[in-house]
């Protein structure tokens, strides 16, 4: 049984944003969205609690605080540690990749440039987390 989620989708770049969307529609899944700009801004929204967010997608390449400085903040607060946060990104450097795994994250996605292939993608990964048993 799929779940419906709240998903904190962590990205500066508003195209990317808007695609995302787009796929969310296309595919048809009405997951609730809380968009951040940056991770300032998404340390914000989660310091609000009006919403715990059941999964973070995160970008890695951001301004104001990137995506490697975010996790290492969410990752030691007692509160906010246990949400599964899965990278979302261009970057393919395994520096990065092992950098992340490190600090802990639960999965780390490559965005393809093709959009079918981004849609394929962006719906494999919902579905997993939306079967999923989460705190």
């Amino acid at each position: 049984m799929f779940k419906l989620l709240n998903i904190l989708f962590v990205e500066d770049d508003a195209i990317e944003v808007m695609m995302f969307n787009r796929v969310l529609q296309k595919i048809g899944l009405n997951h609730r969205l809380i968009e951040a700009s940056n991770g300032e801004n998404a340390l914000e929204i989660l310091k609000a609690k009006e919403v715990i967010p059941d999964i973070i997608l995160l970008d890695l390449n951001m301004p104001k605080l990137n995506g490697i400085d975010f996790l290492k903040i969410l990752k030691n607060d007692e509160l906010l540690n246990h949400i599964p946060t899965i990278i979302f990104t261009t970057s393919n450097n395994h520096r990065d990749i092992a950098e992340c795994y490190k600090i802990g994250i639960a999965g780390y996605v490559i965005k393809p440039l093709k959009y079918d292939d981004y849609l394929v993608l962006v719906k494999k990964t919902l579905d997993y987390w939306s079967c999923n048993e989460l705190m």
